[in-house]
């Protein structure tokens, strides 16, 4: 093995295969005196920079769950005038986790209440925020399923983990007193501490009916309507929209 080929295993074994893979092309530059070698190794660093936060980016993606990956910029605000963008601009910024603030997305199914969580969503995982993204009906069975096994405290404290959680149509599934209850022990405690993200299509009045459980939905209410943003979409549905097209 020459000490070209040296380099290159060397760039392999430290985990620098994109720096590596684009040796060859700097190195004739170099040879050409088209660039320093100086030249050669900034721009070689700079794509290896690029290559791993895209890849940190992507991973925290995937770990984040997201049913489908959506971009706020592909949100169609024309289409869903009471949605201000400059509200969700500043969302994006994640300024509001900085004093653990919530944000509740309600309106009728349809209307793009998942898109701008999902979005909100993505922008925490490129800022490097450890996001999760959960269907409520998933986020009980797993509650529920963890207290019968005696772990529930252990998967409360990895949720709570979380700096953004995002919890998926809350009151599109009948939710049982007794989940109720654990839905409540996990607001309680991200309460002050963490952010989290609701969407619902339930009045925060009819949460009590919802829940089968008024004690538990006012005591969850009080903790997340607290330092919160309640956005109210009241515009048409997307999927209603495409099928009459």
């Amino acid at each position: 093995m020459n000490q070209y080929e040296q380099l290159r295993s060397n760039l392999s074994q430290l985990n620098l295969q994109n720096l590596a893979e684009n040796l060859e092309y700097y190195r004739k530059l170099v040879n050409n005196q088209e660039i320093s070698f100086t030249e050669a190794l900034l721009a070689l660093t700079q794509q290896e920079l690029k290559y791993q936060n895209e890849e940190r980016i992507k991973r925290s993606i995937k770990r984040a769950r997201f049913p489908i990956v959506k971009e706020l910029a592909e949100f169609d605000f024309n289409f869903q005038p009471s949605v201000n963008p400059k509200v969700i601009s500043e969302f994006a910024t994640m300024s509001f986790l900085d004093t653990q603030e919530n944000i509740i997305f309600l309106g009728s199914p349809g209307v793009g209440k998942t898109h701008l969580a999902i979005g909100l969503g993505v922008s925490a995982c490129k800022q490097g925020i450890r996001t999760l993204f959960i269907n409520c009906h998933e986020l009980l069975l797993r509650l529920t399923r963890a207290k019968e096994k005696g772990h529930l405290e252990r998967v409360i404290r990895r949720y709570e983990r979380y700096d953004l959680l995002i919890i998926d149509e809350l009151g599109y599934l009948p939710i049982a007193s007794e989940d109720a209850n654990l839905l409540f022990q996990l607001i309680n405690g991200r309460y002050e501490r963490k952010s989290t993200i609701i969407t619902t299509n339930v009045p925060l009045s009819s949460w009590g009916t919802v829940l089968h459980n008024q004690a538990a939905a006012e005591a969850i209410l009080d903790r997340l309507v607290y330092r919160s943003h309640v956005i109210k979409i009241k515009g048409k549905s997307y999927r209603l929209a495409s099928a009459q097209n």
